[in-house]
């Protein structure tokens, strides 16, 4: 039986995807959360487990069954023409000293294509994305590097598919690295009090970047189902 394999980080990646498919249902697998569907008549599985890429590997390796690998989810921009929303195709993911090779989707949909850095931890400032440029890459994101490699191992098809949640030119005020727990899960207390220390400057942030996460998983969502894998 062919299953599609799709890895997030977060559930709410998923957010605008959950509406195209059917059956959805829990599926026991040693993941923080999966659920199995239908999805054009065709079986899908969808992994959420986590931040970077330890946690990434881990849930393609418990795609036991699948016969591609999708890694989807939000990335930052590394190119200043990147706007909030805007799609991404990776044909490659630099990781460490690696490089793997992405498979193109087939859609009639419009995308940017282009090569994606897995990063290890957050990337926090513009000062960071203008270095991590250099390396060719146009976005960057915590997973890819992960599951790309458990895909290779397995000699299965990878797909990477991202959309931008911020800018190029922009840093965070949040501390976001240190609210981000050894699960890969963000530590919701711990962001919020470290935002109290300024409220100002940290709140409207964490506020804007929620309203943006929001549009780009349904963006995710909209060209996912334009998509055959």
């Amino acid at each position: 039986m062919t299953e599609l394999a799709f890895i997030a980080a977060e559930p709410r990646e998923f957010a605008g995807f959950l509406p195209q498919l059917t059956h959805l249902a829990p599926v026991p697998l040693p993941v923080h959360w999966s659920r199995r569907a239908t999805w054009k008549n065709q079986s899908v599985v969808l992994i959420a487990n986590g931040a970077g890429p330890v946690r990434s590997a881990a849930a393609a390796k418990a795609c036991e069954a699948a016969t591609a690998i999708i890694n989807l989810g939000f990335c930052g921009a590394l190119e200043s023409d990147l706007k909030i929303g805007d799609v991404i195709v990776a044909d490659k993911v630099f990781f460490s000293t690696q490089m793997f090779d992405c498979r193109f989707v087939t859609t009639s949909a419009s995308y940017r294509h282009g090569a994606i850095y897995s990063s290890a931890s957050i990337v926090s400032t513009a000062k960071e994305k203008a270095e991590l440029r250099k390396s060719g890459a146009i976005a960057v994101e915590m997973e890819a590097g992960g599951i790309a490699g458990v895909a290779r191992d397995r000699m299965l098809p990878f797909f990477c598919v991202r959309a931008v949640s911020d800018l190029a030119e922009e840093s965070f005020a949040n501390d976001l690295q240190s609210a981000l727990a050894p699960d890969g899960r963000f530590r919701t207390g711990r962001l919020i009090g470290s935002a109290l220390l300024k409220p100002r400057e940290r709140f409207p942030e964490l506020i804007r970047l929620k309203k943006r996460c929001d549009l780009a998983a349904r963006r995710l969502g909209d060209f996912l189902d334009s998509c055959s894998f």
